[in-house]
């Protein structure tokens, strides 16, 4: 195989590591002329692709913050993160802007790409819609016509400020304090042994979910300065995935577990025609994984499957490998070097082996965090320097971390806590059904009382007599979901997260009430 180090790939297109660093210092030149500097917000709306790349590490290079955005946002919505974070630029994909445009504030200086064509075929976007009107700033013209900035020789990790989507009101920017050479050390540490890179770029990886997400973000970024390969894929596609790995012999990936279980629903015959072995080190995280889907991943793939638990705001805290996941299934892991897990009673009591409770985390040296221009809401989360990102569970006697759920997920039916979470778990695999969600309605008795949204397979349709046999052989009765609904697609993110406050809402407004 010709030697791919240092390369980046989409589609047929190819960018080398060298013509990268020269195209970001050619950006950042551009942008410091734009009044970018240190602290400011350079904002983008692209999908997977080079100028994601390049408009990140330009505004590194300055000491400015990347603001992803959320592609599939509207003007309200991009409008709003614009604001908030003061955004000086925006650079953004040709066919987005106009979904996004009536809600660009004034001074900001728009720059906009080209939607690649492989971008365009994954997404059905018109070729007129990929290219950038003559009325816009082209970024590939712009950036022609800029000198590179003169680069620093230890330049600063790869950092974005992340915005949380949040359950109710507007999501909150992520802002992490400034690295030094101690929390930059710690997070080449941390990330070494989450995302298990090597030192010297010796690995071929995809990027398979969204860059707007803080996971993805890191991976692709870290990946992408640190001299492997990367080939990006436009949308996840299972069997796409296989054909990736088999014809560039990738070796590290990182994952979400709804990937999974789309690789799983692929045909017998289907993966059995890819070759796979070239696999040392898959990782995933961002949501719970089943345990039989983690069982059945790791009897496919073999013993590389690993994974790590943290948040936007910690960054990754506990990790484990396939074979602890055999041995504890379910669990999340343990913490790595440095990390630190506490489980904390409502009354701030810390809970011991077997307790349910509130999960707190902490990694030594990692950079402390504040949320833009909301001190207080980062205040909230904190307890003794620990904080939260919101989830439910415990640790085992030998310090394994189990989630329950998120907290605000839990349900309290007849004061009963009961975690979607698991149900959710033993439904995705009842043969029929493609995905499902499972969440908490009103309820005049027991205050609350489950409901389940299930996407079935193309041509499948288990009935509710049958769903509930399926269930009531696996699950307790009182976790039984007491309304089971239909839905031709789930209301999802690209990344395949499901937005469960979309099927929640309703219930909620008819009711007049939240809890």
């Amino acid at each position: 195989m010709t030697n791919l180090q240092g390369r980046i790939r989409s589609g047929e297109r190819e960018l080398g590591q060298e013509e990268l660093v020269e195209r970001s210092a050619r950006a950042a030149t551009g942008f410091a002329a734009m009044g970018v500097g240190n602290e400011d917000a350079v904002a983008i709306m692209l999908r997977n692709d080079f100028p994601f790349f390049e408009a990140s590490m330009a505004a590194n290079m300055l000491g400015a913050r990347p603001v992803p955005i959320n592609w599939h946002f509207r003007e309200e919505e991009g409008g709003y993160i614009l604001r908030d974070c003061a955004a000086r630029v925006l650079v953004v994909h040709a066919d987005l802007l106009p979904q996004i445009e009536a809600g660009i504030p004034q001074g900001v200086e728009v720059l906009v790409a080209e939607t690649p064509p492989e971008v365009c075929r994954a997404y059905g976007i018109s070729d007129n819609a990929s290219r950038a009107s003559v009325t816009v700033r082209s970024w590939s013209e712009w950036l022609s016509n800029q000198e590179p900035l003169a680069l620093l020789d230890s330049p600063p990790p790869p950092s974005s400020m992340i915005y949380t989507s949040g359950t109710t009101g507007h999501p909150k920017g992520v802002k992490r304090k400034p690295f030094t050479a101690e929390s930059a050390a710690a997070y080449k540490t941390m990330v070494k042994e989450i995302f298990g890179f090597s030192d010297e770029g010796n690995f071929r990886t995809a990027v398979t979910g969204p860059m707007y997400h803080a996971a993805p973000n890191s991976y692709g970024l870290y990946a992408a300065r640190s001299g492997g390969f990367c080939v990006l894929q436009p949308r996840f596609d299972p069997e796409g995935l296989l054909a990736l790995i088999q014809e560039y012999r990738l070796t590290h990936l990182h994952m979400v577990p709804t990937m999974f279980v789309r690789l799983l629903k692929l045909p017998e015959a289907v993966r059995a025609q890819y070759d796979l072995s070239s696999l040392e080190f898959v990782v995933h995280a961002a949501a719970p994984c089943p345990p039989d889907i983690k069982r059945r991943m790791i009897e496919w793939w073999g013993p590389v499957i690993n994974e790590y638990y943290g948040s936007t705001e910690t960054g990754g805290v506990v990790a484990h490998t396939a074979e602890e996941a055999l041995r504890k299934p379910g669990t999340v892991g343990r913490p790595v070097p440095g990390g630190h897990v506490r489980i904390y009673a409502d009354d701030g009591e810390v809970l011991g082996p077997g307790e349910i409770g509130d999960v707190y985390l902490k990694i030594d040296g990692y950079p402390d965090f504040t949320y833009n221009g909301l001190d207080e809401k980062r205040q909230e989360i904190e307890r003794d320097g620990m904080v939260t990102a919101g989830d439910v569970g415990y640790v085992d006697e030998d310090g394994y971390l189990f989630l329950c759920d998120r907290k605000k997920d839990m349900v309290i039916s007849g004061g009963v806590n009961i975690y979607p979470a698991e149900i959710e778990g033993v439904l995705i695999d009842m043969p029929g059904v493609k995905d499902c969600a499972v969440f908490g309605i009103p309820d005049e008795e027991f205050g609350e009382v489950l409901c389940a949204y299930i996407e079935p397979e193309p041509e499948a349709q288990p009935g509710e007599d049958e769903v509930r046999s399926y269930l009531l052989g696996r699950l307790a009765g009182y976790k039984m979901p007491r309304v089971i609904e239909w839905i031709g697609a789930l209301p999802r993110e690209d990344s395949g997260k499901i937005f469960k406050r979309k099927l929640r809402a309703p219930y909620w407004e008819q009711a007049g009430r939240q809890i």
